[in-house]
């Protein structure tokens, strides 16, 4: 049965790439008709990191599930006038751009609520509303360099993350606040903008040390895979591969240095506290490396769980397809296949929405959309007659 939490909300996705899209995902997983508004031609964010299958890119499958899409023009009376019927059908609008972007574009909340004054406008930027950086665009990557996180990843140099995790965390923070805005719209019957930025939510996950550096002016610099709090929490090498694991507190240290056959670590004064041990991280996962050598991973990994202490092996994301715990832990939705009769049509893994309700699910009811794959029936919708869309068609006011 399909999810009907949001099942009367209409959403408007202007969104690209991954943070306006993953929003939009996210609502819609939950029963939202979502309809990703595209460019005549398709957006540039299609091929992203391209696979064979539609032709469309892993991150466009992944963050435009459960959407259907209309092509509409970007400029132009007529166009005006097919996008207001779309706003006044509408609850939100989601867009990552800049306020500058949103404007020439007609979706800033001042254009919005003139034509439905309850909207809500859902907007990411890079750098947030305010500052001199406020008009400029970013990727992922400016929040991590910005933030801090950058300088304290890598090794001999800064290095950023290959995961996005700017991009979904800031999708994630505008989804909640979507959310918050409908209900609060239940009380005062008003709209409103919510607003988020990767600069932002990078800021969030780097703040305690942007707090610690205030504090004590530390200058803490990058360790390579070492905790900055504790040790030993490192990352090492097995007979047939590597392994990570973090032993944070007393009670982990001392339960780490009986496993390794150390038991004179524990009263060390040196070791006493997570403070101290961060000094002798080196020290510490040089033990912690010898000891490994000449074990596999799976050796490792189950002494390490019998004294409990958290570990994991690093998996390549081959490795990952194939994991244990990844395929029967329901991370992934089943099937992604709308046709299942076609053999050809290879089994897609998308992320499951990455929060569970027990009652009520986030579901996957349809693949990404091509472009325009629902101009003609959207419109029908709206009330437009055959002869009005064909002249749109012709026009190319939509495709």
């Amino acid at each position: 049965m399909k999810n009907n939490i949001l099942n009367n909300i209409r959403v408007l996705d202007f969104g690209r790439y991954i943070a306006g899209p993953w929003c939009a995902a996210l609502l819609a997983d939950f029963g939202a008709d979502v309809i990703r508004v595209d460019k005549i031609g398709g957006g540039e964010d299609r091929d992203v990191i391209p696979i064979n299958y539609r032709g469309l890119g892993a991150i466009y499958q992944q963050v435009n599930r459960n959407k259907r899409s209309i092509c509409l023009a970007n400029r132009g009376n007529e166009r005006d006038a097919v996008l207001a019927d779309l706003i006044k059908t509408s609850d939100i609008v989601v867009a990552n751009l800049p306020e500058k972007a949103l404007r020439a574009l007609g979706i800033d909340y001042k254009s919005l609520a003139a034509i439905k004054p309850d909207i809500i406008l859902t907007s990411m930027s890079a750098f947030g509303t305010n500052g001199p950086f406020s008009d400029k665009i970013g990727f992922d990557v400016v929040g991590q360099a910005m933030s801090g996180a950058m300088y304290l990843t890598g090794d001999t140099k800064p290095m950023r993350s290959s995961v996005s995790w700017v991009d979904y965390s800031t999708a994630v923070l505008a989804a909640f606040g979507t959310v918050m805005a409908i209900i609060e719209r239940q009380k005062s019957h008003k709209g409103q903008e919510v607003r988020a930025s990767l600069l932002g939510s990078a800021l969030m996950a780097s703040n305690p040390y942007l707090i610690e550096e205030s504090q004590t002016l530390i200058g803490r610099n990058r360790l390579a895979n070492k905790s900055q709090v504790a040790a030993p929490a490192d990352m090492f090498e097995t007979k047939d591969g590597y392994i990570v694991m973090q032993a944070i507190g007393n009670p982990m240290f001392e339960r780490w240095a009986k496993l390794i056959g150390d038991a004179s670590l524990i009263t060390d004064p040196r070791f006493s506290s997570d403070k101290k041990r961060s000094e002798y991280a080196d020290m510490l996962s040089s033990k912690m490396q010898s000891w490994c050598q000449d074990k596999t991973s799976a050796e490792v990994l189950s002494k390490l769980e019998e004294v409990k202490l958290p570990c994991a092996e690093v998996l390549s994301p081959k490795a990952a397809l194939c994991h244990q715990q990844i395929l029967s832990g329901e991370f992934f939705f089943a099937q992604t296949s709308k046709d299942q009769s076609d053999t050809n049509k290879p089994y897609i893994p998308l992320s499951s929405t990455p929060v569970e309700l027990s009652r009520t699910p986030g579901q996957l009811n349809s693949e990404a959309p091509d472009i325009g794959q629902h101009s003609r029936q959207i419109l029908e919708e709206l009330g437009y007659e055959n002869n009005q869309i064909t002249h749109l068609f012709q026009n190319n006011i939509i495709a």
